[in-house]
């Protein structure tokens, strides 16, 4: 009989979060965990074949063997691109600080 092991697999949306515990035998890879853990159920959204996974937020390969106490995380896609974001961030930034610029 294998060993068991501890992870976790982590799903996080806006408005809800959950980390399931559960023992895997050792071997285990990272999807096995993620469709023992019954997480698809819950979020019926995620999409294995377009969201991508990791262990501690290091993206991994879904056949990536996990170890004891590993956090598997299941990564939602980005809404905007974060290159974007930031120059729209500093260009609003610069505007309001030339606009205080010139009201003193």
């Amino acid at each position: 009989m294998a060993d068991k092991i501890h992870v976790e697999v982590a799903y996080a949306r806006e408005d809800r979060q959950k980390i399931i515990g559960l023992e895997v035998e050792e071997g285990t890879t990272l999807e096995q965990a993620i469709l023992q853990s019954g997480i698809l159920d819950d979020f019926p959204e995620i999409d294995l074949s377009k969201n991508k996974v990791g262990i501690f937020g290091k993206i991994s390969k879904r056949d990536a063997v996990l170890r004891e106490n590993d956090r598997v995380e299941i990564y939602r896609p980005l809404i905007a691109d974060p290159k974007a974001s930031r120059r729209k961030r500093a260009e609003k930034k610069s505007r309001t600080s030339e606009a205080a610029e010139t009201t003193n």
